[in-house]
């Protein structure tokens, strides 16, 4: 349902150019695969910039990657430790016998197995390990500082 006088008022608007439709824009997230992750990342002159911002730029994003990396495994290590300490409690105190040889062979056969399972599945880990390589290579300024910046942020 439309006010008197709205229609005119809609077609005088598109006449000048004040409402548009918007088109949306398309990802090729294929293509970006190809280019790789890492150099979408940073500005593509970064190694251009001046070594103070190249060393902004590493600090800053090492810091943030290391402050949530603290904060994750602080969480995960109490997790772990938690649970082996009350499995050990448990075994000590008789509740549950373990058998740590058959633990021992159940791992290894375990790792194996999902180590397979995992170059099947992500069969670009290799390609995005150079990659990464090859950008600390080149950007060696903001790899020193992003070393920097994440050391800082385990420390906070």
């Amino acid at each position: 349902m439309s006010l008197p006088g709205s229609a005119p008022k809609m077609a005088e608007r598109q006449q000048n150019g004040e409402e548009r439709d918007e088109g949306f824009e398309i990802l090729d997230l294929a293509e970006a695969r190809r280019r790789g992750w890492l150099k979408d990342m940073f500005p593509k002159d970064l190694s251009a910039k001046s070594v103070g911002t190249q060393i902004a730029v590493g600090g800053v994003s090492g810091w943030c990657a290391g402050y949530l990396f603290s904060k994750v495994g602080k969480l995960a290590a109490t997790a772990v430790g938690g649970g082996f300490l009350l499995l050990q409690i448990a075994n000590h105190a008789g509740y549950v016998k373990i058998n740590w040889k058959r633990v021992e062979k159940d791992m290894e056969k375990y790792k194996k197995e999902i180590g397979k399972q995992a170059e099947k599945a992500y069969p670009d880990v290799a390609q995005i390990l150079q990659q990464a390589k090859t950008f600390m290579q080149e950007n060696m300024v903001v790899a020193g500082g992003f070393a920097g910046g994440f050391l800082i942020g385990l420390a906070s």
